[in-house]
C-alpha cells in the first residue's frame, strides 16, 4: 500500500484511505465518502475510485441507489456474498440494502 501513496494525488490518497477503512459487509456511498472527508462530492469520489481504486475494496464504495457498479456487478456480488453484505432483491436484480449495510465511518 505504501507504494501507491507516492504517485497519488492527495485527494485520491484520502479517498482510498476511507475505502480501506470500511469494514467487510459494510458500505459507504460516494457521497458519504465525500461528506466524511469534508471535501469534493460524489462525482469526485467516483472518479478517484475509477482511476485508482483497483487495489482498494472498491465494492464497498457504492452508488446511492444501492445498484452494484455497472460492468462489475458479478464481481461485486461475489464480494458482497462472501462478506455477508446486506442485500435486497428487486425486479432489476440484487441491490445493497443501504439501511442495513451503510457504515458511518465511526
Amino acid at each position: 500500500m505504501m507504494g501507491r501513496m507516492d504517485e497519488l494525488p492527495q485527494y485520491a490518497e484520502r479517498v482510498l484511505d476511507v475505502a480501506d477503512r470500511i469494514p467487510p459487509g459494510r458500505v459507504m456511498t460516494y457521497g458519504d465518502v465525500a461528506e466524511w472527508l469534508g471535501e469534493g462530492g460524489p462525482r469526485q469520489v467516483g472518479r478517484v475510485m475509477s482511476l485508482y481504486g483497483g487495489a482498494a475494496p472498491w465494492w464497498r464504495v457504492v452508488r446511492a441507489d444501492g445498484v452494484p457498479l455497472p460492468g462489475h456487478e458479478l464481481r461485486a456480488l461475489e464480494h458482497y456474498r462472501a462478506e455477508a453484505t446486506p442485500l435486497r432483491e428487486t425486479a432489476a436484480g440484487p441491490r445493497i440494502d443501504l439501511r442495513r449495510a451503510r457504515w458511518d465511518g465511526a
